[in-house]
């Protein structure tokens, strides 16, 4: 009976920080899983960039998705690393889509891409 009752105790005291933390990793789990799409919507840009003469609103709709994600991440975030990356990626986004507007048709993505690695790495968790 002692021993049960240990048992009962052992488990209840592992599940607590287990239910305080279950918040910060569903957090961490939607930021990875949206940095993920966004890292995919980069990947969209840049080939909708290379296929630019073709069809530049591929770009565009390619950048809103984008700026959709973004949007997503820094809803549900107060780190201050993840605001940077965020801040940076939609500086970046911002520059694609004026060049673009501006008649570019093949613009510099780099900072797009880069800032999307960032965000990737700032949102895996571990």
């Amino acid at each position: 009976m002692k021993l049960r009752i240990a048992a009962v105790a052992v488990a209840a005291v592992l599940t607590v920080p287990a239910l305080t933390s279950c918040d910060a990793i569903s957090t961490a789990m939607d930021c990875a899983n949206t940095a993920v799409a966004i890292t995919d919507g980069a990947n969209d840009l840049q080939q909708a960039v290379s296929q630019a003469g073709n069809s530049p609103q591929d770009a565009q709709n390619a950048l809103s998705q984008i700026d959709q994600n973004l949007k997503k991440i820094g809803d549900q975030t107060d780190n201050a690393d993840l605001r940077k990356a965020i801040d940076s990626m939609n500086t970046a986004v911002k520059n694609v889509r004026t060049s673009i507007e501006g008649g570019n048709s093949a613009p510099d993505i780099t900072p797009v891409a880069d800032a999307a690695s960032e965000i990737s790495k700032v949102c895996t968790p571990g």
